[in-house]
């Protein structure tokens, strides 16, 4: 059902940006109890990383296979049934209290967190009109930058009094919640058209859809490629006192939250002014934060406004896809999230390349400037495709 009355979004919309966070905090919880799990399960510090790169994993190669398998599901059959796959998996592995079991159920994890991340965006784009795709999607991603601010550092407090295992137990919780609130709430939304696989894959074989994807890995390793790195500029060249570090993070997600609500209000309208602005954002902020990287009173608002750059073509992404992929939008919304992934995933490697040869850690924000810059040409060139499909169809 599409709600068609007043200018505030429908209820479910909001109901998925809920999920969304309970589930992406156990992405950003495994950070923060790291050294504890490592400790806990009697592995390195390097092999507890490899429970990060296990859910990455899922995340990428999960969706659009899950895509291809539900895509005759009603949506909200499928929201339910990624919701309680992820919870069943984050739960089996803190109760087998092994390493290998918990590497395993973090790559199932990732799987589910993907499906459902794929499915709520195109649910949410069938809740709105035509004309608020951007925005709808723009506010289910809120739901992730939340639960950076949020979910991720309460998460990891909770750990400190309950062992590492103890955030994790919360977000099972809050997962399981979502699933009831989405049994209740959520209308049984379907598609205009009848699913087919068919065309799912044909669609998929459109150049501008892979040059859109292209953006988005891009311009998300652009900016997580510094963001990775901040705690240790803020440490090592900022001289930040610890105490403030993580306050300081929290200020990339309150940007992001103030993007993605910027976005999503003009993406509709102009799409490629949102993608254009946010990666000459990007590319300028690095370029003043790898200047400016010892003086605290310049780095400390750079890392705000990064967070706002970085986020506000989050929902022009998003539209981008759906618009190109209108009449078969689940395995094309997927691909979009392994794309989103598939960037953060990159960073580390990008970075590596620079650190490796000596240079200093606020180089690495040189390397997210260049990667910015990289998507300038692959947005000019879908702005130009667009004119001319707009003859026909508006795409």
């Amino acid at each position: 059902m599409i709600e068609t009355t007043g200018r505030r979004l429908p209820t479910g919309v909001y109901l998925l940006a809920f999920c969304l966070f309970a589930m992406g905090s156990a992405e950003f919880l495994m950070a923060g109890v790291l050294p504890s799990v490592a400790t806990d399960l009697g592995v390195s510090l390097s092999s507890a990383g490899a429970l990060i790169t296990a859910f990455a994993l899922g995340v990428v190669l999960g969706g659009p296979p899950f895509a291809v398998l539900s895509l005759h599901w009603p949506r909200r059959t499928a929201l339910m049934v990624t919701q309680l796959t992820f919870a069943a998996a984050i739960a089996f592995g803190l109760l087998a209290d092994d390493y290998w079991v918990l590497l395993i159920t973090r790559f199932v994890a990732g799987i589910a967190y993907a499906g459902f991340f794929a499915v709520a965006s195109v649910t949410a784009i069938g809740l709105v009109t035509p004309d608020r795709t951007a925005r709808a999607s723009g506010v289910v991603v809120a739901g992730l930058s939340v639960a950076m601010v949020a979910g991720g550092p309460a998460g990891t407090l909770l750990s400190t009094y309950l062992g590492w295992t103890g955030g994790f137990w919360g977000v099972v919780a809050l997962t399981i919640a979502g699933t009831l609130a989405c049994a209740l709430g959520m209308p049984a939304t379907a598609s205009d058209v009848e699913p087919s696989l068919a065309r799912e894959l044909r669609t998929m074989r459109t150049p501008r859809l892979w040059g859109v994807y292209a953006v988005t890995i891009l311009s998300t390793a652009a900016y997580m490629v510094s963001f990775n790195y901040l705690a240790a500029i803020l440490a090592d060249v900022t001289r930040l006192p610890e105490v403030w570090i993580p306050a300081v993070l929290a200020l990339f997600g309150v940007g992001a939250f103030a993007g993605l609500s910027v976005g999503g209000r003009i993406s509709d309208r102009l799409p490629h002014h949102a993608l254009l602005g946010g990666v000459l954002g990007i590319a300028g902020l690095s370029v003043l934060l790898a200047a400016f990287a010892e003086h605290r009173w310049v780095v400390v608002p750079l890392v705000f406004l990064l967070g706002i750059a970085a986020f506000v073509l989050n929902p022009a992404l998003y539209g981008r896809v759906f618009t190109i992929a209108a009449d078969a939008p689940t395995l094309a919304g997927a691909t979009t999230v392994s794309a989103f992934q598939l960037g953060i995933s990159l960073t580390p490697a990008f970075a590596a390349g620079a650190l490796g040869f000596g240079a200093p850690v606020a180089a690495v924000s040189w390397i997210g400037a260049a990667l910015a810059l990289l998507a300038i040409p692959l947005i000019l060139r879908d702005r130009a495709s667009k004119k001319v499909f707009s003859g026909g169809q508006t795409r």
